[in-house]
């Protein structure tokens, strides 16, 4: 592990160590990254202890890294500030491609139900315990996830016409 960076960082690697696979704090920016079935208590306890305080996601997006080997083909990045510290954490969790879904964090933060649903849409990645996980962006019929590496851009997508 470097140099945690952070206070923030410091309680949650306190807390919840065990939980924690790596981190690093480059430019201002702090990370965890955590392992995928401990993510629900991480994401609770920086919300909830005092010292943390992190109550707004602000924001939750996926990276394909298809070509790196030995990883986990996914990661999910949430973004949490805290309005009452005035601070920044970045946390990570790698989703790999034979089983791609991570615990939702709609229980904790439910602004996260729209941001599930457009990493859902466009990289195939499930939410478990989403309330109404389906296609945000995309029509029903579309076939695949466009922003996986892998998808073909020249894929023809069936045509889809007025209701009757």
């Amino acid at each position: 592990m470097e140099d945690f960076g952070s206070a923030a960082l410091r309680r949650l690697l306190d807390a919840h160590g065990d939980a924690v696979t790596a981190t690093h704090a480059q430019h201002g920016d702090a990370t965890a990254v955590v392992e995928r079935a401990r993510l629900p208590d991480a994401l609770h306890f920086l919300r909830d202890d005092p010292e943390c305080a992190f109550q707004m996601l602000t924001d939750l997006c996926a990276v394909d890294h298809l070509e790196q080997d030995g990883n986990p083909r996914f990661e999910v990045v949430y973004h949490l500030y805290s309005l009452e510290k005035n601070h920044r954490l970045r946390v990570k969790v790698g989703v790999p491609e034979d089983d791609c879904t991570v615990p939702s964090a709609i229980p904790v933060w439910p602004g996260a139900n729209w941001l599930e649903r457009e990493v859902w849409d466009l990289y195939g990645i499930r939410f478990d315990g989403h309330p109404d996980l389906r296609r945000l962006l995309l029509y029903e019929e579309f076939e695949g996830h466009p922003l996986r590496k892998d998808y073909a851009k020249e894929r023809r997508q069936p045509l889809v016409g007025p209701e009757n």
